[in-house]
């Protein structure tokens, strides 16, 4: 009896273990220094912080059964450019008989943002929406969108 709770416990233990390491990736990011000028542009980041021992599959994962990481970003009032997407590393899984192109650490997905020149509000707001699929050397995880809001001041 004694054992099979142990075993449960370490069960539970393992189960809760996994979905904290699922959950783990953080998002952030950056526009310009924190201003912006009207009628200017500033550069802009997205950010996804990987854990070790976890990665992330990139944009083009070069497997059809891995889901490729995708992110968005949006303004109100404000022209924003498209994503830029890094360059992934190669790596091979037990869990595939190709490589698959991943993502691992912190990975920066440069934008650019441009506000009007007769912008009339004194800061902007920019919506970054991030999809993506963790995975460890054995498994992957079900898919996340996490999202972040990025402002800077106009000046």
């Amino acid at each position: 009896m004694r054992k099979r709770f142990s075993l449960t416990i370490l069960s539970i233990g393992i189960l809760l273990c996994a979905g904290v390491a699922a959950n783990s990736q953080t998002i952030t990011g950056s526009i310009g220094n924190g201003t912006i000028a009207r009628g200017a542009s500033a550069k802009g980041s997205v950010v996804l912080s990987i854990p070790g021992g976890l990665h992330v599959n990139s944009s083009r994962p070069n497997s059809q059964y891995a889901i490729a990481t995708n992110v968005r970003v949006s303004g109100q009032g404000v022209k924003t450019s498209a994503i830029r997407y890094p360059s992934g590393r190669n790596r091979k899984f037990s869990f595939s008989e190709n490589e698959i192109n991943v993502y691992e650490g912190r990975t920066v997905f440069p934008f650019s943002v441009t506000v009007p020149a007769n912008y009339s509000g004194d800061s902007i707001k920019v919506r970054a929406v991030v999809k993506y699929q963790a995975c460890t050397e054995e498994v992957c995880y079900p898919p996340k969108t996490k999202e972040v809001t990025l402002s800077a001041k106009v000046r």
